[in-house]
């Protein structure tokens, strides 16, 4: 009986720990991507356990891409963008305004800043991250943008 008392007390206080320091929300769902732009790296997440680590590209010097915590707003298989020579964007989620996180053919670019602010990754590692976003759902679904 007393150490399910310890037991239920530990909980307690990790659950008051997350909350004080703001990781409820992002407990409370069930896929998080959480882009690392120093590290040029994501990680993802399901149910509370690690899926993934993949290198991304993010903005180059002159663009910003924004830090922050989202939901996607939008989401294509297949897109291509306006605002840069119709470049294609494949399994693109978008998260502000313009701003998303798609696959991209530059490769080799990949753990280094390239973007105009844009999350890229490798097309096939965007098709996993899009599908496990259609499983859940975007209500499901947090993109944590840290520095």
């Amino acid at each position: 009986m007393r150490i399910r008392a310890l037991a239920a007390l530990r909980a307690l206080v990790v659950v008051g720990a997350a909350a004080l320091f703001g990781a409820g929300e992002a407990e409370a769902a069930a896929v998080v991507a959480r882009i690392d732009l120093s590290a040029q790296n994501m990680t993802v997440s399901v149910n509370g356990m690690p899926h993934y680590s993949w290198p991304i590209s993010t903005a180059r010097r002159g663009y910003v891409t924004p830090t922050g915590t989202y939901r996607p707003q939008r989401m294509y298989r297949t897109y291509y963008s306006r605002k840069y020579d119709n470049s294609p964007m494949p399994y693109s989620i978008f998260f502000r305004g313009g701003y998303a996180i798609h696959g991209s053919y530059a490769v080799r670019q990949l753990g280094s800043p390239a973007s105009h602010g844009c999350i890229r990754l490798h097309p096939s590692n965007a098709a996993a991250l899009y599908s496990l976003v259609q499983a859940y759902g975007s209500g499901n679904t947090l993109i944590v943008i840290t520095r």
